[in-house]
């Protein structure tokens, strides 16, 4: 069996946990994992978890002296960035270090929806401002993208019994349009497992890669819901006017207070319904537009996690959710 030995940076996150997992269970190769982390965070109880499991705990500085970084990476075939989206300009000097390391394959912060790389999410223009930087210096590199999460996607029910597993979002019970713009979905659980295989094989270098598990429309998705709960949804529909409008007001507010932190969550959550549930940007057809290699095409033989089972696991109150670390 082959060893890579890879770094990631927001091991500890959400997507990053995922990362770990996977790359921990891949039967096909051993990765050797390296966590980078904060110094401050270096004995956080989520490090600690991690380095339970078999991985290294290395303090970084992001936007310390490059040498240093160049030297935590000196050896490392791989470096994944799962680091926080309101951070993401720190991958430059990471992927510039990484450069001068001699890594093999740099993964940056994505793991989410298909959105065009200019003019519809913010963020999403940070994240293609790092790819520009990334090929500038000629660094090898995967894209990823992953869909828009099941964790992410049940409404609640009138009951409130699956509240336990539903993040808070502005966006909560809202519906683009007539409910019936399709969006590509995927399980948190299985995206490590496809970074896994994304970054061992030589047809993704270079290329970004489109992953995900099911396509289903919000109005799907409630159908579902109501069927296997036996509860029944109220459903609010919400027209690209008014989505805009609710935009331009969270902007006009961080305009006023560009340090506040509930206005830039209403932007970015309310530009992410504008493009996967309005403009229907996060489907496989409009990946595959914009250059994406199909998950689906790559590993036909991938076990996902069906959305219906999702559900059925969080009725039954099998699951946690993300972003619960008050619950």
């Amino acid at each position: 069996m082959s060893t890579v030995k890879v770094a990631i940076v927001g091991a500890s996150g959400e997507t990053g946990r995922s990362i770990v997992d996977g790359l921990l269970k891949s039967p096909t190769t051993k990765f050797e994992i390296t966590a980078l982390t904060r110094p401050e965070s270096l004995s956080k109880p989520a490090n600690i978890e991690l380095k339970n499991q078999g991985v290294k705990i290395v303090s970084a500085d992001l936007s310390g002296p490059q040498d240093d970084l160049v030297n935590l990476l000196s050896g490392i075939d791989v470096v994944i960035s799962a680091i926080y989206f309101g951070a993401i300009a720190d991958e430059i000097p990471l992927a510039s270090a990484a450069k001068h390391a001699g890594v093999q394959r740099f993964v940056q912060s994505a793991f989410a929806v298909v959105i065009p790389p200019k003019g519809v999410v913010d963020f999403r223009e940070t994240k293609e401002d790092t790819l520009n930087h990334i090929q500038k210096i000629r660094l090898p590199y995967t894209y990823i993208d992953a869909g828009w999460w099941y964790q992410l996607t049940l409404p609640r029910l009138p009951s409130g019994r699956i509240d336990y597993a539903i993040p808070s979002m502005p966006t909560d019970q809202l519906i683009g349009l007539d409910g019936n713009v399709p969006s590509a979905l995927a399980d948190i659980r299985d995206i490590g497992q496809y970074v896994a295989r994304i970054i061992t094989d030589s047809r993704t270098l270079n290329k970004k890669v489109h992953v995900y598990n099911e396509v289903y429309t919000q109005n799907q998705v409630y159908d579902l819901l109501e069927k296997l709960s036996g509860e029944k949804l109220e459903r609010r529909y919400i027209s690209e006017e008014e989505v805009r409008a609710r935009i331009q007001e969270a902007r006009d507010t961080l305009k006023q207070n560009p340090v506040d932190s509930g206005a830039l969550f209403m932007v970015t959550t309310y530009q992410l319904l504008l493009s996967w549930g309005i403009r229907g940007d996060n489907t496989p057809e409009n990946a595959s537009y914009l250059g994406y290699l199909n998950g689906k095409d790559l590993y036909p033989d991938f076990q996902f996690i069906k959305f219906e089972d999702y559900v059925k696991e969080v009725l039954n109150e099998k699951i946690k959710g993300v972003y619960q670390a008050n619950k």
